[in-house]
């Protein structure tokens, strides 16, 4: 086969950005991870949780009270008598049973308007503000992956359960480890066979035809990676083994946090675990919508927390951007600004921090932010990783204050 057919392949098959590109020196098994010893002492280990899609902060933390929030969302705002009250005028979607509990428990930090100066609607430009803490100018670094050329870690200090890494853990000379968590479908009729044929090299073959062929035996290896860090029916019960994704997509966040709570308690020296949750890019009907991916996501935080509840682990969960205040006509909303940040774990103090954005001083229809997130980043670098922030993050130096 030619180096033409081969990247033609690469390309229409769509198994390049789940498999070839997650493939190479950041991808591991997950024995290597569980396996990951150092003789540094163990610290304070940090899960990130990224919600993709933008999710809808004014219907996840809601403010009911405010007359301004059922005027500007006829169908889409929650009565007083629907919402988990936090207090008498911020409270939870009622999708959010386990962490309404969890903030009853003084466990549940809520960080209200967090975004950054002259944020972007563009999912991929925001989430790669998000990732990179660079709002100023774009970047090629993650801000774990800065901490990690800090410290000179082994990637498996930072590991991402998705199929590929991350920009977050990506640093200018190292990187975090990516542990493919999910499958990875390869084209009809194209059997494993078929696929390490494609990847042996050949007498004769040009540089180029060589990389194009390395790239095929990268996805067999991916094959072998996804299928080790199934675990094993004698090693977990029923209820720790939720389905996998498919097609190349992150597993379920049940299936991520599953792997997570199996490496922290396999005492892994890992100090940094990613992983996602997708949908949340709700342009119509988005009531109904959001309260299922909601309840998608709080069974697994809250079982996670409850199963670290002893452990010094400390969980951080995100999205790019909210969402528009007014609802559009489809009955969702459209891309936005600031949104809420939860934090829970070892040393955080459960409540409401920050302000929460006005719903009538509004920038072109839009939230003001009212914490930067850099503040949130600062306080995970220098309270949970033990690092100086501010060569991190450009300097910044703010903080969070849990008082």
């Amino acid at each position: 086969m030619d180096t033409i057919t081969r990247r033609r392949f690469l390309t229409a098959s769509g198994v390049v950005a789940a498999g070839a590109l997650a493939a190479g020196a950041t991808a591991y098994a997950l024995p290597d991870v569980l396996n990951f010893r150092t003789d540094e002492p163990g610290g304070r280990i940090l899960v990130l949780v990224t919600l993709y899609g933008g999710n809808d902060g004014l219907n996840t933390v809601i403010p009911y009270a405010d007359p301004a929030y059922a005027a500007n969302r006829p169908s889409l705002a929650y009565r007083a008598d629907q919402v988990l009250p936090l207090n008498d005028s911020l409270a939870l979607n009622p999708a959010l049973k386990g962490l309404h509990g969890l903030f009853g428990d003084g466990r549940l930090a809520i960080v209200q308007g967090v975004g950054y100066p002259r944020p972007d609607r563009s999912h991929f430009r925001s989430m790669d503000i998000w990732q990179t803490a660079s709002p100023e100018r774009p970047d090629t670094t993650g801000w774990v992956g800065r901490w990690l050329d800090a410290t000179g870690g082994d990637p498996r200090s930072a590991v991402s359960f998705e199929p590929v890494l991350p920009p977050l853990l990506a640093g200018a000379h190292s990187a975090g480890a990516t542990v493919p968590g999910g499958t990875l479908a390869l084209p009809a009729g194209m059997t494993t066979d078929i696929l390490a044929g494609l990847g042996s090299a050949s007498a004769g073959d040009t540089p180029e035809q060589a990389r194009a062929a390395a790239c095929f035996a990268d996805l067999v290896r991916v094959r072998d990676l996804v299928a080790e860090t199934v675990p094993d029916d004698d090693e977990e019960s029923d209820a720790e083994q939720p389905a996998t994704g498919t097609g190349g997509q992150a597993p379920a966040l049940d299936r991520q946090l599953a792997l997570v709570t199996r490496c922290i308690e396999a005492g892994a020296a890992t100090r940094v675990y990613s992983v996602s949750l997708g949908g949340f890019d709700l342009h119509a009907d988005e009531k109904g919508a959001q309260e299922a991916i909601l309840t998608s996501l709080d069974g697994p935080l809250t079982a996670f927390a409850q199963r670290m509840a002893d452990r010094d682990v400390v969980m951080a969960v995100y999205s790019e951007f909210g969402r528009r205040v007014r609802a559009n006509a489809s009955d969702g909303t459209d891309h936005g600004t600031a949104s809420p940040v939860l934090l829970f774990g070892s040393g955080i103090r459960g409540g409401l921090y920050g302000t929460a954005p006005s719903l009538t001083d509004l920038d072109d229809g839009d939230l003001h932010h009212t914490t930067d997130f850099r503040d949130v980043y600062a306080t995970l670098l220098a309270d949970v990783l033990g690092a100086d922030p501010e060569p991190l993050l450009g300097g910044w130096g703010g903080r969070l204050t849990f008082s």
